[in-house]
């Protein structure tokens, strides 16, 4: 990958898209990973306003303090980088306390890591609303188009997506050339939506790197039939979670009323 002139289409793509849509800049949110790092870093870049806004929600330390490194880098680098921090913990309690009380189980889990990600994206929402700025979204290609693994209308509700055409391996030769810090680049993924320590490898059963793979394996037309051991495991797993995720990945669907019916 040509990484300069990648990161200087995207910042182009970035300042041309804000023009034309007659907004003032971009909110970003921040996580402490290496997704969002470089997303914001490359909206800062574009000169626009750039609103880097953390959303704790029982957020482990080491994330926060990724991501204030992060921003207080951002900060020392680019005058029009500004930050907020919205801590959220107490409003994801409050719901818990509203919603029909359910014992624990793994779909109860989920259904409440993923309202941590909704009620950031309204947070995010409502800044950009404030100020006349787009939510820059934070995905990458392997997220976004290969397993899904975001949430719908959670992270993955944003005006625009910068990052969405690069796998993960490409995000990290991005990291390294804009200077993200190191401990961002060195730190395991994760979505942080849980409160624990289980990354995202945890949660997938396999690496972006593996993931990248089966991707590249999905598109040159293999099948399972190609594969064995490890290389089988996580082509299943890849076809699996593209399969079942689709609904994340394609339109809305709409129901066409015949014109007769009208």
């Amino acid at each position: 990958m040509n990484t300069p002139k990648v990161a200087e289409h995207i910042i182009n793509w970035l300042k041309e898209y804000a023009t034309n849509a007659k907004v003032n800049g971009f909110v970003v949110g921040i996580s402490g990973g290496i997704d969002s790092a470089v997303t914001s870093t490359l909206c800062a870049k574009t000169g626009l306003p750039t609103l880097c806004v953390e959303l704790p929600i029982h957020q482990a330390e080491s994330q926060v303090s990724r991501g204030n490194e992060h921003i207080k880098q951002l900060r020392e680098r680019y005058t029009n980088v500004s930050e907020m921090e919205v801590n959220l913990t107490s409003t994801f309690e409050d719901f818990k306390t509203v919603v029909p009380q359910i014992e624990s189980s793994p779909k109860v889990d989920l259904a409440l890591a993923n309202t941590r990600a909704r009620l950031r994206m309204t947070t995010l929402y409502y800044f950009a609303g404030l100020h006349g700025f787009l939510v820059a979204g934070t995905g990458n290609k392997v997220e976004d188009f290969g397993v899904g693994f975001f949430t719908k209308y959670g992270d993955g509700g944003v005006d625009l997506s910068p990052i969405a055409d690069l796998v993960k391996s490409e995000v990290y030769e991005l990291a390294a050339y804009l200077g993200v810090p190191a401990s961002i680049q060195k730190a395991q993924p994760t979505d942080g939506l849980f409160g624990d320590s289980r990354t995202d490898e945890d949660q997938i059963g396999a690496s972006y790197d593996e993931l990248e793979w089966a991707m590249k394996m999905q598109n040159a037309g293999k099948t399972v039939d190609d594969f064995s051991g490890r290389e089988l495991d996580v082509y299943k797993i890849y076809t699996r979670l593209n399969r079942i995720n689709q609904h994340k990945m394609v339109p809305i669907p709409i129901c066409e009323i015949p014109e007769e019916l009208k």
